[in-house]
C-alpha cells in the first residue's frame, strides 16, 4: 500500500517538473538517467510525474548526476525533504518558483477548472493586453516570460475539458489600462463564455451577503486519478491546498458562492452589456483624439 510520504502530493508534482526539466536541460533522456543510477526507467518517470514523492536520496543521486551544485542543489534538497506534505506555499524569492510552478500542466491534466475571480479576469482568459497591464509592475527580464506562459495557458479552454469562472461585476466594471484594453478583454470574455465547455457567472454588485469571493481569488483543479487540487495566489507567490478537509471546505462553499451568482445566460447578457458600453466609450475616446 502506497504510504503517506509517497502519495501524490503538489510538492511532489513540482519537484517531478523540476527533475524533468535539469534532466532535459542536461540533455539526457530518461533512459540514460535510470541506467546511470541504477534503477528502472518507470521509476524515474513516475518521479518526475508526481506520482510517487521521490526520496531525498534520489533527488541527491539525480542532483549530483546532472551535476547539479551551490544554492540550486541545496534549495532542491531542503523541498525534497518537505515534499511529502499535503500543502504548499512557495516562494517568489526562489529560484525554484520560475521552475516549478507549472500552472499549465494543471491546465492540461485536470478535468474540470473553476475559476473565483472577485478582483481581475483569471489569467487564461486574459487578453495580451490586459496581462501586460496586470504585470506592469513585474521586472522586465521575468514579464515577458510570465506573460507568454498565460498565453499558452488559453490553449487549455479550446479542450473538451470543462472550465467555469466566477467573476465579481467590479471585474466587468473597473478599468484595467486604458477603455481600449478593457473593450478588448470584455468582447474576449464574452466569445468566450458562449463556448460550450466554458461557463462564466457573475456575483451581482448588489449582492449583500458573505461569499467566498470575498476570501481571495482562488482556482480548484480536478481530476479523473488524483485529488482535486486548490490553488490561491498571493503577492509573493502561490500556494496549493491539497488536504482533503481543506480541498473539501471550499468546494461546499463554492455551492453557495454559486447559488449566490446570475445563471450563465443572465451572467454573459450582462457581460454584453457591459462589454456594449466600453466599446462605445472606446470608439468616443478615439474620435476625440482624431478631432
Amino acid at each position: 500500500m502506497v504510504g503517506a510520504k509517497d502519495r501524490n502530493t503538489p510538492k511532489a508534482r513540482l519537484l517531478g517538473a523540476e527533475l524533468r526539466e535539469l534532466r532535459q536541460h542536461a540533455g539526457w533522456n530518461a533512459r540514460k538517467l535510470a541506467g546511470e543510477l541504477g534503477i528502472a526507467q518507470g521509476t524515474v518517470t513516475r518521479y518526475e510525474r508526481g506520482d510517487r514523492t521521490p526520496p531525498v536520496a534520489h533527488v541527491s543521486r539525480v542532483l549530483g548526476v546532472l551535476g547539479v551544485t551551490g544554492r540550486a542543489y541545496e534549495e532542491l534538497i531542503e523541498f525534497a525533504e518537505n515534499a511529502s506534505e499535503p500543502n504548499l506555499v512557495a516562494d517568489s524569492g526562489s529560484g525554484l518558483h520560475g521552475h516549478l510552478v507549472e500552472l499549465s500542466e494543471y491546465d492540461r491534466s485536470a478535468t474540470s477548472i473553476t475559476h473565483v475571480a472577485p478582483l481581475i479576469v483569471p489569467g487564461p482568459f486574459q487578453t495580451r493586453a490586459y496581462a501586460q497591464q496586470i504585470m506592469a509592475s513585474v521586472p522586465a527580464y521575468d514579464r515577458e516570460v510570465r506573460i507568454e506562459m498565460r498565453m499558452a495557458r488559453r490553449e487549455a479552454i479550446r479542450s473538451e475539458r470543462r472550465f467555469t469562472v466566477i467573476l465579481a461585476e467590479r471585474v466587468l466594471r473597473e478599468t484595467i489600462g486604458s477603455r481600449a484594453v478593457m473593450a478588448e478583454q470584455l468582447d474576449h470574455l464574452c466569445a468566450t463564455a458562449r463556448r460550450d465547455n466554458v461557463s462564466v457567472q457573475v456575483i451581482p454588485a448588489s449582492e449583500t451577503r458573505w461569499t467566498l469571493a470575498h476570501n481571495g481569488s482562488f482556482v480548484l483543479f480536478e481530476f479523473d486519478k488524483a485529488a482535486p487540487t486548490i490553488h490561491l495566489e498571493h503577492f509573493r507567490g502561490p500556494t496549493f491546498l491539497y488536504e482533503k478537509r481543506d480541498v473539501e471546505a471550499y468546494r461546499e462553499e463554492l455551492a453557495n458562492l454559486r447559488a449566490t451568482a446570475l445563471e450563465p445566460q443572465d451572467s454573459l447578457e450582462l457581460i454584453e452589456s457591459v462589454s456594449a458600453r466600453v466599446n462605445e466609450e472606446n470608439h468616443a475616446d478615439l474620435a476625440g483624439q482624431l478631432a
